[in-house]
């Protein structure tokens, strides 16, 4: 597994990334402080609530609420920056948007099956929650801002994802130390979708035989 030191730090990068890819969709569609927040944080704790319930115990946020302040921290710093100054620093916030959410793909899935280990789930399971932690937030957010879920498009996105957690997964069951694992499972996850964004990489459509 990572430390428990490391562990709290990365997941709280993670919230924070995913938090911003949030509050960007958000001031992409001109929405007021709320939205942003909303926005902001279904996008930063949503994968891991439903992580949270399917191990059947309460979501890691309601103990400890450090997280949700990370997202509306985040959501309204950006609010009031983007008012005052633009998001000229953000590139306008659409590739941003896409590099801050890859990031956040990626360190989730981890996350998420570092979390299903710790709980004594078994490495497949593990790789499942993971891939849910990391893209589910996601999918909640597009929804709520009337986008087609990123998940549904033909990028490589879910898979991205399944990569990340299965690599740490199967680092942790051959014994590999959580940090190199983890290392190893964010590195996989976000390579992989930086080279789908960059070279436009797609997972072939179905097509019917004969068509």
């Amino acid at each position: 597994m990572i430390g428990p030191d490391i562990g709290f730090l990365v997941e709280r990068i993670g919230v924070a990334v995913f938090a911003l890819s949030g509050a960007l969709v958000a001031a992409r569609k001109g929405m007021d402080p709320f939205g942003f927040a909303l926005l902001a944080t279904v996008t930063g704790v949503g994968g891991g609530s439903l992580r949270d319930v399917l191990l059947g115990r309460p979501a890691f946020w309601i103990q400890d609420p450090t997280d949700p302040v990370i997202c509306v921290a985040v959501a309204l710093a950006l609010y009031f920056h983007g008012r005052r100054r633009g998001l000229a620093f953000f590139g306008g916030g659409g590739r941003i948007l896409v590099w801050a959410d890859a990031m956040g793909l990626a360190i989730f899935a981890v996350v998420g099956s570092a979390t299903a280990l710790a709980a004594g789930a078994p490495p497949i399971t593990a790789v499942v929650l993971g891939t849910l932690t990391a893209t589910f937030g996601g999918i909640i957010r597009d929804i709520l801002a009337g986008d087609v879920p990123l998940v549904l498009h033909r990028e490589i996105y879910v898979t991205a994802a399944f990569l990340g957690a299965a690599v740490h997964a199967g680092a942790v069951s051959a014994g590999l130390p959580g940090f190199i694992a983890g290392a190893a499972g964010i590195g996989s996850a976000f390579v992989l979708r930086a080279l789908a964004i960059l070279k436009d990489w797609s997972l072939p459509p179905y097509v019917e035989a004969g068509r």
